[in-house]
């Protein structure tokens, strides 16, 4: 879609200039006039730097955060809901969420709620926050609402880059390592090796077995990129299978330390996100089958699901979860406390918080104790690569002499 330039008064008579993507020049002088202002110049651009290029996530999730507390605060300062959309057009360094702040104000100027206009737009707006809006215009707490999501967004962020750097540290730490062997044996080595069967004598053990995977390598590297390569795309083929998704879920969570971070976190997860929907009063089992679509774990989701089951015929939500080994009997019993004594809300938020802590403490034990136990096998492995050379080096300095 073409981006235009454009020159004109705004309702206030004030001279204004800004973007708008459009198919043609009449689409684009409409989509002005209804935003109140009279176009006096339009021309479409051609320059690179408007034209649109988006590499992974939609939006940012520090950029989101800012929208919707910037929403909430121009909303609580009075300001409309359509002229708050339009300050923040000009505002969002996000062109994939700005274009979308174009559509929902078309849809404001024509009488659509603000939720509606949101859906229009699912990669970027979640049924979670769209949810959480109907139901602010409903209270008119709509400004409330929004600070609360990007508070929760805020922390959900947080708490997913703890887990992702404790994972990843040891994983790009243990690839730099195979990397480094790979690359020692498929170039020093060989260049020692003519050396060594000048000897005439037999090597030591460890010297013969560097030797030979490095001959290994060299002639058969293919094998381990072909198995790299056909690894990674069973693993993608199988995440998008819920069945065999279900089974690599189970197996994470089972992994000694990894597993109770990922365990622990989810349940943070789920817990803050159904306080928060309690909180903003959005019926308990709409607020279940939006938390099934919020959490990664498909274990988790399963019992969940289960649990909104149960509570639709009448039965507790816990029934499934004490059932499963993945809800500890602490988070059981504190949804057990809030469903006796109408708090459900404030024991999630609890759930939610005490987990929240648990997760950043294990992930500062985790990398504490992975970066010396990394660096130890690093150094083992290219110790024992460099000692597998040295030997046969000094036994042939004891001959010479």
């Amino acid at each position: 879609m073409p981006l235009y330039l454009y020159e004109g008064r705004n309702s206030r008579g004030e001279l204004c200039e800004g973007k708008v993507k459009a198919d043609s020049t009449k689409e684009a002088t409409q989509r002005l006039r209804k935003r109140g202002i009279k176009v006096m110049q339009l021309q479409e651009s051609k320059s690179l730097f408007y034209r649109e290029i988006q590499v992974g996530r939609a939006v940012k999730p520090t950029q989101f955060v800012l929208f919707l507390r910037q929403l909430a605060t121009l909303i609580r300062a009075g300001v409309t809901i359509v002229e708050a959309i339009r300050i923040l057009i000009d505002q969002t360094e996000s062109r994939t969420l700005q274009h979308a702040l174009e559509k929902i104000e078309e849809e404001l100027r024509q009488g659509h709620p603000l939720s509606k206009a949101m859906a229009q737009h699912p990669r970027i707006f979640t049924p979670l926050i769209i949810n959480m809006v109907k139901a602010g215009e409903a209270s008119g707490t709509l400004d409330d609402t929004l600070d609360r999501m990007a508070t929760y967004y805020e922390k959900q962020h947080r708490l997913r880059q703890k887990v992702i750097s404790a994972l990843t540290y040891p994983v790009a730490v243990g690839i730099f390592a195979i990397a480094v062997i790979i690359f020692l044996l498929a170039t020093v080595v060989p260049m020692f090796a003519d050396m060594f069967l000048q000897f005439g004598s037999e090597l030591p053990a460890i010297t013969q077995f560097v030797l030979d995977s490095s001959a290994w390598i060299q002639m058969y590297w293919w094998i381990i990129a072909i198995v790299i390569a056909t690894l990674y795309t069973v693993l993608c083929l199988l995440k998008r299978n819920k069945t065999s998704k279900y089974y690599l879920d189970y197996a994470k969570l089972k992994l000694p330390i990894v597993g109770k971070i990922i365990q622990k976190s989810q349940i943070s997860r789920m817990s803050s996100t159904l306080s928060s929907l309690f909180v903003s009063s959005v019926p308990i089992l709409q607020a279940f089958a939006i938390v099934e679509e919020v959490l990664d774990n498909e274990v988790m989701v399963q019992l969940i699901h289960k649990s909104r089951h149960s509570l639709g015929s009448g039965e507790s939500i816990t029934v499934p979860l004490k059932s499963h080994w993945v809800f500890p009997p602490m988070v059981t019993q504190m949804i057990a406390i809030g469903e006796q004594t109408g708090t459900l809300d404030q024991m999630l938020d609890k759930v939610a918080q005490f987990y929240e802590t648990e997760v950043e403490q294990a992930t500062e034990r985790l990398q504490s104790l992975i970066e010396p136990t990394m660096i130890i096998f690093l150094a083992v492995i290219v110790g024992t690569i460099v000692l597998s050379i040295m030997v046969p080096m000094f036994e042939l300095f004891n001959q010479i002499n």
